[in-house]
């Protein structure tokens, strides 16, 4: 009966990650993940969510900045479409998880955010 009682529980628990899994929403992707789709040729949207300091210091060729602000959720679905590729940054992931979801759960199909921002970004980098 124990052993009944302990395979239903790692059953059940296999069943709540995988639908956990299927319902995140975005998608977290590596550096080269993201240099890979810079290349690939179709349309992409880099959002820079770091102050326009750091941005104006270095950032992703061709990502525009719009920093995480107060009004941040308002721009973002004022100024980006359901129809492009979106691939949020930042200083090291969660701001752009935020926003990410944000998109997501109004139906954006396509958000992702570069795991560990440009901490861990080793690609080129603009001024």
């Amino acid at each position: 009966m124990k052993k009944l009682a302990t395979t239903a529980l790692i059953i059940l628990g296999l069943l709540f990650l995988s639908f956990h899994a299927a319902h995140a929403g975005h998608k977290v992707i590596t550096g080269a993940e993201l240099e890979a789709m810079l290349k690939d040729g179709s349309p992409i949207v880099v959002v820079d969510v770091r102050e326009p300091e750091l941005y104006a210091k270095g950032h992703v060729p061709g990502a525009i900045n719009m920093p995480y602000e107060d009004d941040s959720q308002t721009r973002i679905l004022k100024e980006l479409s359901p129809k492009d590729r979106i691939v949020f940054i930042c200083h090291g992931g969660p701001m752009g998880d935020e926003l990410s979801e944000i998109l997501v759960d109004k139906n954006y199909p396509q958000v992702y955010n570069v795991a560990g921002g440009m901490r861990k970004w080793k690609g080129p980098v603009v001024k």
